[in-house]
């Protein structure tokens, strides 16, 4: 049901990429190819990596995870920083989404990494009741910042 991303995959991460930007009405920001998801998944220094959810029937791609390390400096160790979790709407309540979950937090267990991470849209309830079944917990206390376009650009010039 779930497995680690090859490289015959990317055309269907990034046709899952889009279908999850369309779905959070942002389809106009998707803007990644899919030779920039093969270099970042598989290519000489993969910064991130991916699994796919098939069908148990078809053996058909259904829904897919991308992560990626990230480190805490209070606890010490790395943690995966989930950037993308999308199962298609004709597969959902099959279990995918939490085979997904259950697979990456397999991997922190199993690598000493103390936190799974994520963010989701505050307007997605269906998903923000999934994650709290499954004992996620809301960090209401932070807010995300982001620097992109313009703003990063004269930062960093």
């Amino acid at each position: 049901m779930i497995r680690t991303a090859t490289l015959a995959d990317v055309p269907v991460i990034h046709a899952m990429v889009r279908e999850l930007a369309d779905y959070e009405k942002a389809l106009h920001e998707a803007r990644a190819t899919e030779e920039q998801l093969r270099e970042a998944l598989f290519g000489e220094r993969p910064a991130a990596f991916a699994h796919i959810a098939e069908d148990d029937t078809t053996g058909e791609p259904v829904g897919f995870c991308l992560w990626f390390l990230n480190f805490s400096t209070w606890r010490g160790v790395h943690g995966i920083y989930l950037e993308d979790l999308y199962v298609r709407p004709e597969a959902r309540g099959g279990g995918h989404g939490k085979a997904l979950l259950t697979e990456l937090a397999r991997i922190c267990v199993e690598r000493g990494y103390e936190r799974l991470e994520w963010s989701v849209l505050d307007w997605n309830e269906p998903s923000i009741n999934f994650y709290k079944a499954l004992g996620a917990a809301p960090q209401d206390e932070w807010t995300v910042y982001r620097l992109t376009d313009g703003a990063l650009a004269r930062l960093g010039s």
